[in-house]
């Protein structure tokens, strides 16, 4: 299932800004969420994608297809146009590409103005953005982690989290 990683985004963490701005801290959240998703999802087998920890609980791809929903509507909720209105289904590789896609998209976005941040076409503060989806995002990326572990396929001890690259 490798892909190609030249070609998606966040095999790395992108360079920091050289300022601190509402839009350059929001995409830098973002960034590390993609970084993590990256990495949380590279590599998974058909074994690890049908894996789950309880009967009650979602497979591996079941949390990857949330993920997917929830980069959604980080993008459509972020941006006004160049929205990501997909409704067909989608293979785990395609999945997880548009999910690297979405991560960047709006992290470029938030990183690229200079703006007060606030949600395209709702009165939903930007807050509820950090609080909802990229940290709801985060903690199931931990959850892929966990799963992809315990189905025999531990997550690459060479990332780093910190420094946002592989250790060489």
């Amino acid at each position: 299932m490798g892909q190609d990683k030249a070609k998606l985004p966040y095999y790395e963490i992108p360079n920091y800004p050289n300022t601190y701005t509402a839009g350059t801290v929001a995409a830098r959240m973002v960034d590390g969420l993609g970084f993590r998703y990256y990495w949380a999802t590279e590599g998974l087998t058909t074994k690890d994608l049908a894996h789950k920890a309880s009967e009650s609980g979602r497979t591996s791809e079941e949390t990857i297809d949330h993920l997917y929903g929830l980069s959604q509507f980080l993008r459509n909720s972020v941006l006004e146009d160049n929205k990501d209105e997909n409704k067909e289904e989608l293979n785990f590789e395609n999945k997880r590409e548009r999910t690297l896609l979405n991560f960047i998209i709006v992290a470029d976005a938030l990183r690229n103005t200079d703006k007060p941040l606030q949600l395209a076409d709702t009165e939903i503060p930007f807050w509820n953005i950090i609080n909802g989806p990229i940290s709801d995002a985060l903690w199931h990326c931990g959850q892929v982690v966990m799963l992809r572990r315990a189905s025999g396929n531990p997550f690459n001890s060479k990332v780093s989290v910190f420094q946002g690259k592989l250790r060489e």
